[in-house]
């Protein structure tokens, strides 16, 4: 593997990638698309050859943490053989191959990710009440999604829980999701909901800043900060009385830019360099133009040079920072 590793203008070393291999999900969650999404033509998506190609380009220029993601990653046909086919790398040049799932169908990929060389896994988990879970999902499937957890908990598998805080739907809930997830040996992380692609709804309404959520724990927990990292930009806690781990995602009431060591790539070869921008470049076509990877490393040098300071997240505006919903993007 060459040495030459991926450093920004700001000097930052990217070390972590995130690669969706598509755009579509089982679930529409109201904070993250539209009721009624449109999706990409099936002949725009890279091939799960062209992603294994891609990732081990990144893999070669020193990323040690792949994670993979959608949409719902679990929806992709044979996602298997690519978590397989990394895999190779895991060791030597790779730390780890992760994912982040909805949890749906997760009762039916635990083990054979465990045994593909996973070890830890995100599940999106905003709720444990099925009437506020089909409100926000828009989908009434919370059984299968707590049937997955037990499966991946069963398989060997470190389960972290993602859960956005949302002013109206979840915020009174948090503290239960916390013991319930600490319970069962979990992480938890709560994420500031993020001004991504057009929705029905305004994000203003449903914003809840996580400065206030923990502030509301603190009332009646002690949280003992911790240097613990996963490689991804929470800022983690001990909750004391529960023993467990509590992480903070927060881009808007305080961003973590100044350390961000993350890029991703869409399923469709286009590489953002930042969440809350469209600086990035069209690897696709690089990937396509010859099986060298000469134009593909090119390409990607280029935009890890012009890799911005931060984000443009300001949760007030009643646009978008981008158009693109976070499906699209990656989460």
């Amino acid at each position: 593997m060459t040495s030459r590793s991926l450093i920004d203008s700001f000097q930052r070393r990217v070390s972590y990638l995130r690669v969706s291999v598509t755009d579509r999900c089982d679930l529409r969650c109201a904070y993250c698309m539209p009721e009624r999404m449109t999706f990409l033509p099936k002949a725009d998506v890279l091939s799960l050859e062209e992603l294994d190609r891609l990732v081990s380009a990144f893999v070669r220029r020193g990323v040690r943490k792949v994670r993979l993601t959608g949409g719902e990653p679990l929806g992709r046909r044979d996602l298997l053989f690519l978590v397989e086919r990394l895999s190779r790398f895991l060791g030597a040049d790779l730390d780890e191959i992760t994912l982040t799932t909805n949890g749906t169908q997760l009762k039916r990929f635990a083990q054979p990710l465990f045994d593909a060389g996973m070890r830890r896994i995100n599940v999106s988990l905003d709720t444990l009440d099925a009437a506020t879970f089909a409100r926000i999902a828009r989908r009434d499937v919370l059984g299968d999604v707590l049937a997955g957890i037990d499966a991946a908990q069963g398989a060997g598998l470190h389960v972290k829980l993602n859960v956005v805080a949302l002013k109206d739907d979840n915020a009174r809930e948090i503290p239960e999701l916390i013991r319930w997830g600490h319970a069962r040996g979990h992480d938890v992380c709560l994420i500031e909901t993020m001004p991504l692609g057009e929705i029905e709804a305004q994000r203003t309404d449903q914003y809840l800043p996580l400065s206030q959520v923990r502030a509301e724990l603190e009332s009646f927990w002690r949280l003992t900060d911790i240097s613990d990292t996963t490689g991804g930009p929470a800022r983690y806690v001990r909750v004391e009385e529960t023993g467990g781990r509590l992480g903070f995602i927060t881009p808007l009431t305080h961003n973590f830019c100044e350390s961000c060591n993350r890029v991703r790539v869409t399923c469709t070869g286009r590489l953002y360099t930042c969440l809350g921008r469209d600086d990035g470049a069209d690897l696709r076509a690089a990937l396509r133009a010859s099986p060298d990877d000469g134009l593909l490393d090119a390409a990607i040098d280029e935009a890890i040079r012009l890799k911005p300071k931060g984000h443009d997240f300001v949760i007030e505006r009643k646009q978008p920072a981008v158009a693109r919903h976070m499906s699209t993007t990656g989460g």
